[in-house]
């Protein structure tokens, strides 16, 4: 997993960004943020920053969520629960990040998520190689499944959208 903390200079993040991006922006989702608290604003200027670099200045963010909905439990889905695809109030959460130069889409992971299965859909989510001990376990099976209903949820709420943030529907 890769974590960033954007920042030039000594100074070290005690939590660091945990954030993953695909070498190729553009296809579909494209990485994912995984923040340490609920308090996404907190955390949001971060990712920011270290957005600026393969983006250009950040010029929009869009999320398909509001504070009313409900925040989808990842886990749930590692013990073999499954939910409905589209459900209003357990989609994953997504953000647009648009730059002057390339937009991204983000999967964000709920704060709470287990740390085995976070560090695997953040891998999945970024296209990063997946080492042979995991490559056929059920968790690995659980990632897969948290990106497929991600993607789904991603052309639903934005159709597909270039890697400059043209939406193209």
């Amino acid at each position: 997993m890769v974590f960033v903390n954007g920042l030039s200079g000594t100074r070290r993040l005690a939590s660091p960004v945990r954030l993953t991006l695909a070498e190729r922006l553009g296809e579909g989702i494209d990485g994912a943020w995984w923040p340490h608290s609920d308090s996404l604003a907190h955390e949001l200027p971060e990712l920011v920053s270290i957005l600026h670099r393969p983006l250009g200045e950040i010029v929009d963010i869009r999320v398909n969520w509001s504070n009313a909905d409900a925040q989808l439990d990842l886990d749930t889905i590692a013990t073999g629960n499954r939910w409905a695809i589209g459900t209003q109030t357990r989609r994953p959460r997504l953000m647009l990040v648009a730059g002057r130069s390339q937009c991204v889409k983000l999967l964000v992971l709920p704060c709470k998520t287990s740390q085995s299965l976070g560090g695997l859909v953040m891998r999945r989510a970024a296209a990063m190689h997946i080492t042979d001990e995991v490559r056929y376990s059920p968790l690995l099976e659980a990632a897969d499944g948290v990106l497929r209903v991600a993607q789904v949820e991603s052309t639903r709420w934005l159709g597909t959208v270039s890697s400059t943030g043209a939406a193209e529907v």
